[in-house]
């Protein structure tokens, strides 16, 4: 297993110099701003510091016109799969960031850090975006792990792609056909900023060319998106000439009434995949959970026959062996008896 070093690539960039709009997904904690400040080549594009309960409240959208000229709109999440997260929460934001992305998704960001582990959580979060957006999804995403000031010359981020990493991360490699790139958030090498994020819209034009120059889109997405692009119009509603005040209080008050009703329609939308997401994935950890319980039964079944057959043997061998000395006894006994005949 091993990382998508690019060698040279960025040639690619000049074959899409539309606007380009990438998302940042991951665990609270992986450092998805700092990934985001890093893109845009601003320290404080995007809040970000240390802490267990996440800065990033909610989805929010800034840009940077690359020096060959592409423009690169970058979201920036709250941990929106987290296990904590209410559903109505994300739901909200869900719609929220598609409403952000109004040229549409070209590309998912999965965000890991080297220095905390593969956790469970990031595996169902994995899950949750391939079951709630579909399978396709993953033909979009691209793993960057953060971290990279961690490695050096003697132990390099190469070898660490080479350890044992779970069956489940490896995976998600597979499905990211092994797009992988490392970040040094913490870098003052203007070199290696430079690099890094060459490297990972390289990987971006290579999703977006094997995807036919198409940002993402399924049907519950492209209803989603309809409902985003309606919110969008009503909040860009302006004063018309001819109205009077009155008449523009009216409409002002039709429109964020419709605006609302609108929301809640979409939010619900949301919330309800959600649900059926949550709950296709606790049938399958409860069905996991039966089968590896059925496997440690029979485990331990097969243990238990193995002791017992074990025991068995050991009683058998220590009998024979009882028996033989008993035999070695009588011999010597039946000798020294014969001895004391013949004297």
């Amino acid at each position: 297993m091993g990382g998508s070093l690019i060698d040279d690539d960025w040639e690619l960039a000049g074959s899409f110099n539309e606007v380009k709009t990438v998302v940042l997904v991951g665990r609270t904690g992986n450092g998805k701003s700092a990934t985001g400040n890093s893109i845009l080549g601003r320290k404080k594009a995007f809040k970000s510091m240390r802490s267990p309960a996440g800065v990033t409240s909610s989805c929010e959208m800034q840009s940077t016109v690359m020096s060959d000229g592409q423009v690169i709109n970058v979201i920036d999440t709250p941990g929106l799969f987290d296990s904590s997260v209410a559903p109505d929460y994300i739901g909200k934001e869900i719609v929220n960031c598609i409403n952000l992305a109004k040229d549409g998704i070209h590309a998912i960001i999965v965000v890991f850090s080297v220095r905390n582990r593969f956790s469970k959580e990031e595996e169902a979060a994995i899950h949750s975006l391939q079951s709630f957006f579909g399978e396709k999804i993953t033909d979009y995403m691209i793993i960057v792990f953060t971290g990279g000031d961690e490695f050096d010359d003697d132990d390099t981020f190469e070898d660490y792609l080479s350890r044992d990493f779970p069956e489940s991360f490896q995976e998600i490699l597979r499905l990211c056909r092994n797009r992988v790139v490392l970040f040094d958030n913490k870098t003052q090498n203007k070199s290696k900023q430079v690099q890094q994020v060459k490297q990972l819209l390289s990987l971006v034009n290579i999703v977006i060319a094997e995807n036919g120059g198409q940002p993402y889109s399924d049907e519950f997405f492209v209803e989603l998106r309809k409902g985003a692009m309606k919110l969008r119009q009503q909040q860009e509603v302006k004063s018309l000439e001819g109205y009077t005040k009155k008449e523009m209080s009216e409409l002002k008050e039709h429109m964020n009434k419709s605006y609302e009703e609108q929301l809640k329609r979409i939010t619900e939308m949301v919330e309800s995949k959600l649900r059926e997401t949550t709950q296709r994935l606790e049938q399958q950890l409860v069905e996991e959970q039966a089968a590896r319980m059925k496997a440690e039964q029979i485990a331990q079944a097969a243990q238990e026959k193995s002791d017992d057959e074990i025991s068995k043997l050991r009683e058998s061998l220590e009998r024979a062996q009882r028996e033989r000395d008993q035999s070695l006894e009588d011999l010597r006994r039946r000798a020294e008896s014969g001895r004391c005949a013949i004297l």
